[in-house]
């Protein structure tokens, strides 16, 4: 029988068709998962700790994948250095490798992508990212000195923030590293006190010195400087000395920020008081500034508790009595020792220390460690600093606590939380450890063990050196040579990072690099302790509270 050749190409182009539909077409695939050196990843999740020297990258698929389709131009690896890659599949063609052909930088975030389409030898309806971060490059940054010269150089470098980048107008604090005119009152005590440090440790001469602090003085003194009934606000204008509002209602005086620059400005005036005419002169402006703070007005109607803050527009609306246990020992303390509107006894026991009631008294135990005061692990280890610039704690005590025995346990409790890392953040250890107050990406958080970011501060071990000193020098050493090349600066150490998220902040804060400079010289010398507690109206102060010292 005759075949119609027109009917044969007609038959062959029919199962020609038919086989493109069902053998010939193109399969979905869907990858089951991906793993770096073992570790497995989830679509969107990350992996820490990859070394950057090698990586075993593998991509498993459900199903085998047509190798002869796939486009690795479709397949992103990311990351901040060169990521050119090779694979090859395996024998079964469900697992692709691959290997990066130069090697990884440390602390580095990389992305393995996977686009939507038909460029993986199959159809991917899914977008895929995985990432991962590579580990820490353990070796030193920078050459390795003698610790005293460590110090020392921290000391100096940090301490350029109050010099070199103090307001151009009143040398006071600015807030922040690009705050402008914004400067802190706290922030500034602090400055004072390192400039003292500055002249101590021949950084700049006594005169400089003089100079910069008679400024700052004068500045505050000027008549067009914003107190409130004696009280400077938390912020000012650095050029105007005009009020600069922390927050709407908080336009006014702040008490905590008073006595945080009053203890610099008394420590100033113990180091220069037998100086030169000029430099006694300064001295008797800085006895009329603190002489002109009332203490007792703060208590709002005669209360036996003081109020943190009064606002000219809002009174006493932000409603904040400042109790313990907290950073703000010294307030009540300069309360005290006031020669002019000085607190009763009964403020301090009833008002701060709450005759006893916790969050005063604490006595539980953390990490087999007994903790007198505070709230649950301590808080922010910044409690155990900003007080004790000038306050000494080494025979401090009263009917609560010895307060030298609560700040070194308090920063223990911070170092052991931080070392057993319950949230498994990366970096935690007895190298890398300190929760405080600090910026944290997106904003800014008083970290601490109940309140746990993933962030450290250098500020947190680095100020607690009289407390913890080889635990604090330990963490140093590995902040300079290890992470130097990432959060060393212009002016010390960068506020804070975080190697969970290889964050590092690009900030410097006047509050978190004050202690550094002031802390690291009372573990040295004791310098500000000894100018601070030699105030004869400081010694009358904690006397009438009952302090031993």
């Amino acid at each position: 029988m005759r075949v119609n050749p027109l009917l044969l190409v007609l038959l062959l182009f029919f199962f020609s068709c038919k086989k493109n539909e069902t053998d010939g077409v193109v399969a979905e695939i869907l990858i089951d998962s991906v793993t770096v050196n073992g570790l497995g990843m989830v679509n969107g999740g990350t992996v820490h700790e990859i070394d950057y020297n090698a990586q075993d990258i593998k991509i498993y698929f459900a199903n085998e994948v047509d190798s002869s389709l796939f486009n690795p131009a479709k397949l992103y690896f990311t990351g901040p250095s060169n990521t050119a890659f090779k694979y090859s599949f395996q024998k079964n063609k469900k697992v692709l490798c691959i290997t990066p052909q130069q090697k990884l930088e440390p602390v580095s975030i990389y992305k393995i992508i996977f686009d939507e389409g038909e460029n993986l030898g199959g159809i991917n309806k899914i977008f895929y990212i995985f990432k991962f971060h590579t580990r820490i490059d353990s070796t030193y940054k920078f050459p390795q000195i003698e610790d005293e010269e460590l110090l020392t150089l921290v000391q100096r470098q940090t301490f350029k923030y109050f010099w070199d980048y103090a307001h151009p107008v009143s040398g006071l604090a600015r807030e922040r590293f690009g705050s402008g005119d914004v400067v802190t009152s706290g922030g500034s005590g602090f400055g004072m006190m390192a400039i003292l440090v500055g002249i101590s440790r021949n950084f700049i001469t006594r005169s400089e010195g003089f100079e910069r602090l008679n400024t700052i003085v004068n500045f505050l003194n000027n008549p067009e400087t914003d107190r409130f009934q004696g009280a400077f606000p938390h912020w000012l204008n650095g050029s105007t000395g005009k009020v600069y509002p922390f927050t709407t209602k908080d336009n006014g005086g702040d008490l905590v920020e008073t006595a945080l620059l009053m203890q610099g400005m008394l420590t100033v005036r113990e180091f220069f008081k037998n100086g030169s005419d000029a430099e006694r002169a300064m001295c008797d402006t800085i006895q009329k500034l603190w002489e002109e703070v009332d203490w007792s007005w703060y208590r709002k109607n005669e209360e036996n508790v003081l109020y943190w803050h009064w606002s000219p527009n809002y009174g006493w609306e932000m409603n904040h009595q400042i109790r313990g246990w907290n950073e703000a020992l010294i307030v009540y303390v300069l309360a005290s020792s006031s020669p002019t509107y000085p607190i009763t006894n009964e403020v301090y026991h009833e008002g701060w220390a709450r005759n006893g009631a916790y969050p005063m008294v604490n006595n539980n135990t953390f990490y087999g460690i007994q903790l007198p005061l505070g709230e649950n692990y301590g808080g922010p280890l910044f409690f155990s600093h900003y007080s004790f610039l000038g306050l000494d704690p080494r025979n401090l005590s009263d009917r609560y606590a010895n307060y030298w025995n609560q700040n070194v346990v308090h920063t223990l409790i911070n170092r052991a939380y931080c070392i057993a890392n319950p949230k498994k953040n990366v970096g935690y250890s007895a190298d890398c450890w300190g929760l405080t107050a600090s910026d944290i990406p997106g904003g800014y958080s008083a970290s601490q063990p109940m309140n746990d970011r993933g962030v450290i501060a250098p500020t947190a071990a680095i100020a607690s050196m009289p407390y913890t000193p080889e635990e604090s020098l330990r963490a140093l050493r590995f902040f300079y040579y290890v992470l130097g090349d990432k959060i060393w600066g212009e002016y010390g150490f960068n506020d804070a990072f975080s190697l969970t998220s290889l964050w590092f902040a690009n900030s410097y804060i006047a509050i978190d690099q004050g202690p550094i400079v002031c802390m690291i010289e009372n573990h040295r010398s004791g310098l500000l302790w000894d100018l601070f507690m030699g105030a004869p109206d400081v010694q009358e102060g904690l006397n009438k509270l009952e302090f031993l010292f």
